[in-house]
């Protein structure tokens, strides 16, 4: 059956479309199918065969390219298959990390476009991913080195859950609640694992009938949980992404009205702005912020929809943060505001394309009530638009106002492209300012086709394109090199979308043109007069760049970067200009560079280059009619000159010669069809060019000749125009922006025909025949050649081969066999790229090949410093293994500026690849390139064989050079070829084996080199395969053996350590067990059944599955062997006597790489590692210290654990719903110190819960904790040791070590560095839980000895054992529990009593770290022992607080599970704190903070049994009553004479420590208790100064922080009206500081509360009567502030400047002074002074009018500037006020004046003039 009758009825679901445009995409489909067939045959054959490696590897990466080219060219049957195979695959439990990587990556590539798959199409269970996901990322053996993770593999884990979470089953949602619902406890760090988890997993793409199923179950649960949280948690970013998430897959079916003042109070904060004239105190909290892609999603997902209320805020948003975009203002946050300005635009977009333009798909619409209308985004784009505009100039370049200004004007261009428009004509007529060029400029070129596409919006945008076009021209200026590229890419943008052709004569033609189609048709006449003059700039900056003119005599004669630049730059604009002209400018063009070009003589490096291209760029567009100009012109030249014979053979030729070559070697880069009517003329010059002399010349001439070649033998597309066809057909200024239309491309493409491939083969037997002979003449010896000679042939076969390379067939062969085992075909695929390879001729690539490898051997042994001719030669090498017409980096450079272009000019709105034409045609060709590119996974043949011998040779030969030029060719070659690495590595070994005594340094140093590979290439060190792994680390070790090794070379010193380095960076774990489920099987089995195409193997018999299954088993074994020998094998190394050190570290640490979870460490390992722990190195200590860790956790032996009811413990059944908090069914896990086990039997028979988390807000599905019942077996008997514990075991008990050991421990390693280092606590906690306390007798004495040594490093010793032990008793019985608590509490104690400044922190980490995870009911000894008298006093201030540090660790851990000791502690600290020493009050404050942690008022929480602020508060206030009787308090406490009463001097104290309480808790608390303090707010303003003042005492600068961080604050609705009757209160307080700080509070309250605030209109007026009181306030310094404080809230639209504010303002400005007699009394009568304040609050509220708009001038403001004028002499402080503010005005409206005078009417300028100069003093 043939492939095509197998293919009837075959519906891909997405093809490539641009496959289809390739000139021979006949052949396309069907090569596909076959090559389809093949994956599915292969693929499920390796699967049913059992052969993970390499048979599901290697097919598994042919489908990867498979996508590459053909994209998703299969039936939705087989897409599905290849998902649920290939989910199989990813998610077998022992899979080795980097193969499941590998996977993923294909699998995220399967399920990229979601809307060929619906969720009925494939469903996946959630759970396999997700115990990947739990086994990966919170792996619980990755710390001790037991496993290894590639670095990318978090953040692929997480792309593949986002792309399968689409579907997972309905019933999902529900599933992963009830995991994850317990886990939510907020004092735990587990909170942030429950909500990043749902962030992931969650499914919120789901059809509307599903959603009851979905986020309803969740929504108002967590919704709730946000709105009361402060503080930002870390979590809290998880939980806004999934509501983003939510929002955006769901708009129309969340109603989130309620929460939108909220949502956008919280966006504000956290943008985290400075708010405020004072220094304001940021809180540590401040630095989780939102993920702004996510916010974006959000904010768009909330607009729309009747009344649009989303859009109001987020106009209020913008209004209030616009003046942070302008370009004076800077700082950390500026990069997070111009992301979200520049994404906003871009996600509008999408939300628009989706609702508008998407092409229907299973994915739920938006409703259509919801969907954006065009008002609404006029709406939206207005918000935008001024921020866009300040932010076009900002010092962070203009590129992210460009892009949000790109999309604006996608929306509406009849808003967005005018007010850029008009900077731009102004920028071009400024000299002084080209930074604004640029800018204007930049922004232009993204608004390019939305001004230029005729629109019904905004049709007079087309009229605009002329008149930039000739304004942008003075920017062609060779002074200023940015201006000149920035005008290059603007005039290339516009000529790319406007066919350049004169209508003019067209109305005459055409009747039914408008009026602006008609005026455009009589501006295209000027086309002709741009094009001209655009060239004579050109001509202009070529002059100026000749090689004489920009160097001085000693310079290099080679480009500069910047000259290659602009080249590029000068060369692509000339190209896009002539390729859309018509053909009259054309030809009038094409001969003004033809006459520029010939009648000169250039220099050929720099002004020659451009010269040249620019010819070329003219000829590409039309060949014929230029080939005709230049061909003679240059042929004649060349001939007249060549004709003599001296000149041949001089060294230095004529410049006309040379100028005449590159001109026509640049010319002939076009249309190949063309070249042949000058075929002799070619031929003759080529023939006598490249032999010439002189190496500028035959160097030249050989481009000649590469281009001639190339464009014979090439398929490339001839012409990039905007429309296809001509330009002559249709009236051109209707295509006008025109997209190109994919299905009707009609791409001209150049194939090479019969007399082309002639023409070439002609060219190669005249030119690289005789060369090649003339070089093998040269080897044999018959005629030697001098090395310019030599050189001079080789760039002739270069050149050659580099021309003609892609029809000239690849090599080919035998392949070589038995590299890997395999029951799996491992061909190559080979793929058609156009040409069909003529056998009758002679393939030169093969005579090419043996020519080389000949020459290349009879340098190596003759003249091997010729390293110009080994460079070439390894050139050619690489060429003739993977030159096919293009390479790799040229490709890559190539695609990156296509999508770069693509971005700057694609139109996201409307979608499906509505780009350019040239666009398009551009792409076609890039996939033609790709096809040739696609190599990797080729077989390895014996002639590449030979070559990468050679290119080992030439790695590991003298000249270093040569060695990394070979080494990349070569690192180039093993990536390509299937399994050479494991032919090559073998070689590579021997030239570091000590037994290879003849080599040179430089040969080892070369294998060295090959094994460390190229950046970003492999690594063969690190390969991950056995075989290689095993030979190549012990070689590496064993070198250090090596005759040629020589450590005194720091050059080779480094070198192994960055072999070491990669390693140690590179390596993750090589998997020993390999199984496939039966999941795959069944899978496999169904995709060889499956049809379109059927798979074109046969299904692998019983008998080859049996074999499968056989050889899968003893390929484990043999695995395990392999691990097992190399490890010996680095052992017996280390055995080595003569080792140098360095290579001794270097085998210790490979051994450290090789523990694994599951398989156990050798006993030789394990005994060297033991015996390592007290080597004299301290590296190789700190080494065995992780894996005697790591070991141990190998040896751990399992132990039961039991399923519990919680309601059968409790007698409580928990009731429906959520219950969160302290209550009956979770009263038995606290700690209760009635109900201690104290013995034997109280032990037994409690039920302990070790996890801190469990049962706060949900109990688990199924709570399973350790079996009690078991009596542990207490001791392991030494008989039923495995032998690595047996080692462990002796070493421990043997004295000698244990003292060296410990002596070791107590070393102090970096001074002043070390802290309690976790990696040595896992060592003992893992000796303490698998031995029990055998070895405590041992240890004992040095831990009584180092507990009593003061000294840091004996201390951190003592905290690392002791916490390990306390861990690691964890399941001892209690009777060994008991003995060891009697031993530790006389310890711990006597440790503490010589705590000093070093170690506190290390005993708070030993607590905090032998709580943690505990049940508290099994450390009553310890808790009980901490709890004793902290605050002894005994031991001065320093113990106390060290003291308090320590408990809290501990009482932290168990966070709200100890309520009891919570209360004691509390009613412990109460009386004292009226502390005296500072020290000692910051801790009670950070451990208060710590004790009402737990008092939190969540959603669906109880009242905690834990203490609670209000009580405590209202118990303080009580305390300070004494000072909040005083008016204003200062701190006499210190002054011993004062006759105060006690009672004071105590509150004064009490007050001290109570602020450090409220700014320790400021940030931590999850929920901030406002009406507790608000009682106290009162006391601070009194208390805080106005201005900063360092000498002031602590107590008040702790008071003005306070009220810094509690004006942060987030405040709900509810407390509102309680916060501003405080505020009132005190606004009306005796001490004008209090008033003047209500002022402060005010104005960073209100921009931290913005939206909320705005919800509640009446208070919105409280706050406005608040303000005005305050302005009229008789202390001058207040109604400063109040003016600041006004302006500040009309520049955020807090309330508006209406009519009524605004003559309220005048009428007090107006307020009548009476006259005294003789002058104005300053210190008149208080009446005067009455009149006097009202008249100065009016001008001050005029002035805060003006400030508010700093860099605009709305229409009331010009009025306003003229009441502000009459003031100007007015008594102080009134005069002083208006001068400050005219001159505040005139500093912030002098950037754009031009713009703003025009707001003003004469007279008014008149008088602005005269206020805003300063008078001149000569008047």
């Amino acid at each position: 059956m043939t492939v095509d009758e197998d293919m009837a009825g075959f519906i891909p679901q997405k093809e490539i479309v641009y496959n289809g445009l390739l000139p021979y995409s006949d052949r396309l489909d069907r090569e596909a199918t076959e090559l389809l067939a093949e994956i599915k045959a292969n693929l499920c054959r390796a699967v049913l065969v059992r052969e993970l490696w390499p048979g599901v590897a290697f097919w598994s990466r042919k489908l990867f390219s498979f996508l590459k080219l053909y994209g998703r060219r299969f039936s939705k049957e087989d897409h599905i298959l290849f998902i649920k195979l290939l989910y199989e695959l990813v998610t077998l439990p022992d899979l080795e990390p980097h193969m499941m990587q590998s996977y993923a990556r294909l699998l995220i590539q399967l399920l990229k476009k979601k809307e060929l798959l619906s969720r009925d199409d494939l469903q996946l269970p959630w759970r396999p991913l997700y115990d990947l996901y739990e086994r990966v990322i919170y792996s619980k053996t990755e710390h001790l080195g037991l496993i290894w993770f590639p670095n990318s593999v978090d953040h692929i884990l997480k792309a593949l859950i986002k792309s399968c979470r689409l579907y997972f089953p309905a019933s999902s949602t529900k599933e992963m609640l009830d995991e994850w619902r317990p886990l939510l406890c907020v004092f735990d760090v587990v909170m942030q694992k429950a909500i990043s988890n749902m962030e992931l997993f969650l499914p919120t793409i789901m059809p509307p009938e599903e959603h009851c199923q979905g986020f309803q179950l969740w929504f108002d649960e967590l919704m709730n949980l946000w709105m009361s949280v402060q503080n930002q948690p870390s979590w809290e970013g998880h939980l806004v992404n999934l509501f983003a998430r939510l929002a955006n897959d769901n708009i129309g079916y969340v109603d989130w009205t309620p929460y939108i003042p909220t949502i956008f109070t919280r966006i504000l904060r956290s943008l985290n702005l400075p708010v405020g004239v004072s220094q304001m105190v940021a809180p540590r909290y401040l630095t989780n912020s939102y993920d702004i892609g996510h916010l974006v999603l959000w904010i768009t997902a909330l607009l729309g929809g009747p009344g649009n209320p989303g859009q109001k805020q987020l106009t209020c948003l913008f209004s209030s943060i616009a003046s942070f975009y302008h370009p004076s203002n800077h700082g950390r946050w500026q990069s997070r505001l111009m992301r979200l300005l520049q994404r906003l635009p871009a996600s509008v977009v999408r939300r628009v394309h989706r609702e508008r333009h998407a092409e229907p798909s299973w994915i739920t619409l938006v409703p259509e009530c919801q969907r954006l209308t065009d008002e609404d985004l006029q709406e939206f784009t207005k918000s935008l638009i001024g921020a866009t505009l300040l932010a076009m100039f900002s010092k962070t370049g203009s590129t992210d106002a460009a892009y949000a200004l790109q999309n604006l004007a996608l929306l509406t261009p009849e808003l967005a492209i005018p007010p850029v428009l008009e900077k731009t004509y102004a920028a071009m007529q400024t000299l002084t300012e080209p930074h604004t060029l640029t800018a204007t400029l930049s922004c232009m070129i993204g608004m390019a086709r939305s001004l230029v596409s005729p629109n019904n919006h905004y049709p007079e945008g087309r009229a605009h394109v002329l008149p930039l076009l000739m304004g942008a021209l003075p920017g062609v200026d060779p002074n200023d090199f940015s201006k000149c590229m920035i005008t290059f890419q603007f005039i290339t943008t516009f000529t790319t979308l406007v066919p350049l052709v004169d209508c003019s004569s067209a109305p005459s033609r055409y009747a039914d043109l408008t009026e602006i189609e008609k005026d455009l048709c009589f501006a295209s006449a000027e086309f002709e007069d741009f094009v001209l003059q655009f060239l004579d700039r050109c001509f202009a900056l070529i002059d100026s760049s000749t090689l004489e003119q920009t160097r001085d005599e000693t310079e290099t004669d080679t480009q500069t970067h910047l000259e290659s630049l602009v080249e590029l730059g000068l060369s692509s604009t000339v190209s896009t200009i002539l390729t859309q002209c018509s053909t009259e400018i054309y030809k009038v063009a094409l001969q003004k560079v033809y006459n520029f070009a010939t009648s000169n003589i250039f220099e050929t490096c720099v002004s020659g280059r451009m010269v040249a291209d620019m010819c070329r760029a003219a000829a590409k567009c039309h060949p014929a009619e230029s080939l005709r100009l230049f061909v003679p012109h240059c042929c004649s030249v060349i001939f007249h000159i060549t004709d003599s014979e001296e000149l041949r053979s001089g060294d230095e030729l004529d410049k006309e010669l040379l100028w005449n070559l590159q001109l026509l070697s640049e010319v002939t880069r076009v249309d190949g069809e063309q070249l042949l009517k000058y075929q002799g003329d070619l031929e003759r010059i080529l023939c006598v060019c490249v032999r010439l002399r002189c190496k500028r010349a035959y160097t030249l001439a050989c481009n000649l000749l590469e281009h001639t070649l190339r464009s014979l033998s090439l398929i490339y597309p001839t012409e990039y125009r905007s429309t296809s066809g001509g330009f002559d057909s249709d009236l051109p200024i209707r295509d006008w922006g025109r997209a190109g239309d994919v299905a009707a491309l009609g791409v001209c493409w150049h194939v090479p025909g019969k007399e082309e491939g002639d023409f070439v083969f002609q060219l190669l037997s005249h030119l690289l025949h005789p060369e090649l002979h003339r070089i093998k003449g040269h080897v044999s010896g018959d005629q030697p050649m001098s090395r310019e000679e030599l050189l001079q042939s080789l760039a002739i076969v270069q050149h050659c081969l580099l021309g003609a390379g892609s029809i000239l067939p690849p090599l080919d062969g035998l392949h070589v066999s038995d590299l890997v085992p395999s029951m799996v075909n491992l061909g190559e695929i080979k793929l058609h790229i156009g040409v069909n390879y003529d056998d009758s001729r002679e393939n030169y690539r093969e005579s090419i090949c043996q020519t080389m490898r000949l020459l290349l051997h009879h340098i190596l042994e003759h003249s091997e410093d010729d390293t110009k001719s080994l460079f070439v030669i390894i050139k050619i090498i690489s060429d003739l293994m993977f030159f096919r017409g293009t390479h790799k980096k040229e490709f890559d450079s190539r695609w990156k500026s296509f999508t770069l272009v693509k971005k700057s000019m694609e139109n996201r709105l409307h979608g499906k690849k509505q780009h350019i034409r040239a666009l398009l045609v551009d792409r076609v060709l890039l996939q033609h390139e790709m096809r040739k590119l696609v190599v990797e996974g080729s077989e390895y043949k014996v002639v590449h064989q030979e070559l990468l011998c050679d290119l080992l040779l030439l790695s590991t030969s003298t000249y270093s050079q040569v060695r990394s030029r070979a080494q990349n060719v070569l690192m180039a070659a093993l990536g390509t070829f299937s399994f050479s690495y494991r032919d090559l590595i073998p070689r590579i070994l021997q030239l570091l084996s000590p037994q290879h005594t003849t080599g040179t340094q430089q040969q080892f140093k070369g294998a060295l080199y090959c094994l460390l590979g190229v950046h970003s290439s492999v690594c063969l060190a690190s390969a991950r395969d056995w075989d290689c792994v095993g030979a190549v680390w012990p070689a590496l070790v064993r070198c250090g053996l090596s005759p040629s090794m020589n450590l005194e070379k720091p050059s080779i010193g480094r070198l192994l350590d960055d072999i070491a380095d990669r390693i140690n960076r590179q390596h993750d774990t090589i998997g020993i067990y390999f199984t496939v489920s039966e999941g795959c099987v069944e899978i496999a089995n169904q995709i060889a059944q499956s049809e379109n195409p059927a798979p074109c193997l046969e299904v692998p018999s019983i008998e080859e599955m049996k074999e499968g299954l056989q050889r899968q088993r003893i390929r484990n074994v043999v695995a395990a062997r392999k691990y097992e020998k190399l490890v010996n094998d680095l052992l017996d190394c280390l055995e080595d006597r003569d080792l140098p050190w360095k290579f001794e570290h270097m085998a210790t640490d490979l051994l450290s790489l090789l523990l694994r979870d599951d398989h156990p460490l050798p006993p030789d390992a394990v005994l060297y590692f033991t015996q390592s722990l007290v080597h004299d190195s301290i590296s190789i200590r700190k080494v065995a210290i992780l894996a005697v860790a790591g070991i141990l956790k190998q040896q751990k032996r399992p132990v039961k654990k039991v399923a519990v009811k919680p309601s059968d413990i409790s007698g409580v059944e928990d009731p429906e719903g959520v219950c969160a908090g302290d209550r009956e069914g979770n009263r038995w896990l606290q700690y209760d110190s009635n109900n201690l086990p104290l013995s034997q039997e109280q032990w037994d028979t409690q039920r302990y819960v070790e996890k801190t988390h469990w049962g706060y807000y949900s109990w688990p599905r199924e709570m399973m904790i350790y079996a009690a019942s078991e009596k542990p077996s207490d001791d392991l008997p030494y008989e039923e040791m495995s032998e690595g514990e047996k080692i462990i075991f002796e070493y421990f008990s043997d004295a000698e070590f244990i003292d060296q050991l410990i002596e070791f421990l107590s070393l102090e390693d970096r001074k002043g560095k070390d802290s309690f280092n976790p990696r040595r606590f896992c060592l003992f906690k893992g000796l303490f839980r698998n031995y029990g306390d055998v070895f405590l007798p041992l240890l004992w004495p040095h831990l009584e000895q180092l507990a009593s040594d003061p000294h840091e490093s004996s201390q951190r010793c003592v905290c690392e054992i002791t916490a390990g032990l306390i861990r690691g008793s964890k399941l001892w019985s209690f009777s060994k529990v008991e003995r060891l608590w009697q031993l530790l509490c006389p310890l711990i104690r006597t440790a503490l009593t010589n705590i000093t400044v070093e170690t506190y922190t290390d005993w708070g980490t030993c607590i905090a770290t032998a709580c943690e995870g505990r049940d508290p009911r099994k450390l009553h000894w310890l808790l009980e022992m901490l709890m004793e008298s902290p605050l002894s006093g005994e031991g001065g201030s320093f113990r106390d607080a060290s003291l308090l540090y320590v408990l809290q660790g501990g009482l932290a851990q168990q966070q709200w599970r100890v309520s009891e000791l919570l209360h004691r502690l509390l009613a412990y600290l109460e009386p004292k704190l009226t502390q005296v020493y500072k020290n000692v009050r910051e801790r009670i404050g950070s451990v208060l903070t710590y004790i009402f942690m737990i008092d939190v008022a969540l959603p669906h929480t109880r009242p905690t049994s834990s203490p609670h602020v209000a009580e405590f508060v209202t118990r303080v206030l009580e305390r300070l009553k004494p000072l909040t009787s005083e008016p204003e308090i200062h701190n006499h406490v210190h002054e011993e004479n004062t006759q105060e009463t006690d009672e004071r001097t105590q509150a004064v104290k009490l007050l001290k420590t109570v602020l450090k309480w409220l700014m320790a808790s400021a940030g931590r608390t999850f929920t901030t208790p406002v009406q507790q303090q608000l009682q106290l707010l009162p006391l601070l303003f009194k208390i805080a100064p106005v201005e900063i003042d360092e000498s002031y005492d602590e107590m008040k600068q702790d008071a003005r922080t306070c009220l810094s961080l509690m004006s942060q604050g987030l405040l709900y609705p509810e407390h509102i009206p309680l916060v501003l009757a405080a505020l009132e209160e005190m606004a009306g307080s005796r001490s004008w500081h209090a008033r003047f700080s209500v002022l402060t509070y005010l104005q960073i309250m209100i921009f931290y509360n913005l939206f909320t605030l705005l919800s509640v209109p009446a208070e919105v007026l409280r706050i406005r009567k608040l303000v005005m009181q305050l302005l009229l306030d008789e202390q001058l310094e207040v109604r400063d502030m109040a003016c600041t404080t006004l302006s500040g809230l009309l520049q955020c639209q807090f309330f508006p400047l209406d009519s009524s504010l605004q003559t309220q303002l005048q009428t007090l400005s107006q307020t009548c002074l009476p006259k005294a007699r003789g002058e104005l009394a300053s210190t008149g009568t208080p009446r005067t002074h009455f009149h006097l304040v009202r008249r100065h609050a009016g001008v001050l509220g005029l002035s805060a009018c003006i400030l508010s708009s700093p860099y605009d001038v709305p229409d009331w403001m010009p009025e306003i500037l003229m009441d502000l004028s009459d003031h100007l002499n007015d008594p102080q402080p009134i005069e002083m006020t208006v001068k400050k503010t005219l001159s505040e005005f005139r500093r912030t409206h002098h950037d754009n004046w031009q713009e703003h005078r025009q707001c003003f009417t004469d007279d008014q300028l008149l008088v602005l003039t005269d206020l805003l100069v300063s008078p001149c003093y000569y008047a």
